[in-house]
């Protein structure tokens, strides 16, 4: 496993961006974000590479959250036009091998500690 220090967050308006970011403390080959509101299961986001030649998003975040990694293990996610249902701790997960199913959180093998964001309308 790798240690995971994430950061960024905080509370916005509705329509507001903030950024996330999350930095491996060894290599990976795999790094995610995952999210959590209240009263719901956690839920895939987005992931990516580390070479950054495969990203994917899920549709709830599809054309408002880009993923991008910068030295194959600072990952970040550039959040925009915020929404209340964006709402959730935010988690990094990563995998040091590329045999991945996005969405499937059993795959990986480290997570961070989750910062929270709370879009207010």
């Amino acid at each position: 496993q790798v240690q995971l220090v994430e950061s960024g967050g905080g509370l916005v308006q509705e329509g507001e961006s903030l950024r996330l970011s999350c930095e491996s403390s060894g290599n990976i080959e795999v790094m995610s974000w995952f999210r959590q509101a209240p009263g719901k299961e956690r839920e895939w986001v987005c992931g990516i590479r580390k070479s950054g030649s495969g990203r994917y998003c899920s549709d709830s975040v599809k054309g408002r959250f880009t993923i991008s990694i910068e030295n194959a293990r600072i990952m970040r996610l550039q959040a925009l036009s915020l929404i209340p249902e964006d709402t959730a701790v935010y988690y990094c997960a990563t995998l040091r091998h590329n045999e991945v199913i996005w969405g499937s959180r059993g795959d990986y093998e480290s997570w961070g500690h989750g910062p929270q964001v709370t879009v207010s309308s």
